[in-house]
């Protein structure tokens, strides 16, 4: 698998924006109604940024990868009210990043090729750069809804160190130490 940072000038857009919005689907739907509608200002949000990574395997996109430090985050566009809204939701459920953390924010395969071992090996590749870097956590958040995620970090050595919710929305925050 390869890594490569997203530009707006070379990826497409619909295939990104529909990624990130499977992440969080559930509050997309709720505050536009539709999926085109999120996607639509999701596409228009997005700029070039380091933080986002598009995964590649055979040539093909099959991903995408949100990573960030306490010190370099990602650069928000607010398109819309909504889009704004949904961030002021995340500052109150995500995980606090402390200056050794390396944070996934958000990991996201296709469809037809989820199943097939792409997230895991994400999430090992984010622990081994880690683990290069000198970074003493890998910390992400389980959605309270989606135990199937929560279980597959927990797998992979994951434990959760704090759970958060605001306004019916929930998170496990969970970290993996780096020994």
């Amino acid at each position: 698998m390869k890594y490569v940072n997203f530009n707006p000038q070379i990826h497409d857009m619909d295939t990104i924006a529909t990624l990130q919005y499977n992440v969080d689907f559930r509050t997309y739907d709720k505050l536009f109604n539709s999926k085109e509608k999120a996607i639509s200002a999701i596409k228009k949000s997005l700029k070039e940024d380091d933080c986002i990574k598009v995964i590649y395997k055979n040539e093909k996109v099959i991903g995408l990868l949100i990573t960030y430090t306490r010190n370099k985050k990602p650069k928000f566009h607010f398109s819309s009210l909504k889009l704004l809204f949904i961030a002021i939701l995340d500052y109150f459920v995500i995980c606090d990043i402390k200056k050794d953390d390396i944070y996934i924010a958000e990991i996201a395969i296709v469809e037809n090729q989820r199943s097939k071992g792409y997230g895991t090996k994400v999430i090992k590749d984010v622990i081994d750069y880690a683990r290069k870097k000198g970074y003493k956590r890998v910390i992400l958040d389980a959605d309270f809804r989606n135990l199937k995620a929560k279980a597959l970090y927990e797998r992979l050595g994951f434990k959760v160190f704090n759970k958060k919710s605001f306004l019916k929305r929930g998170m496990y925050n969970m970290e993996y130490e780096i020994s």
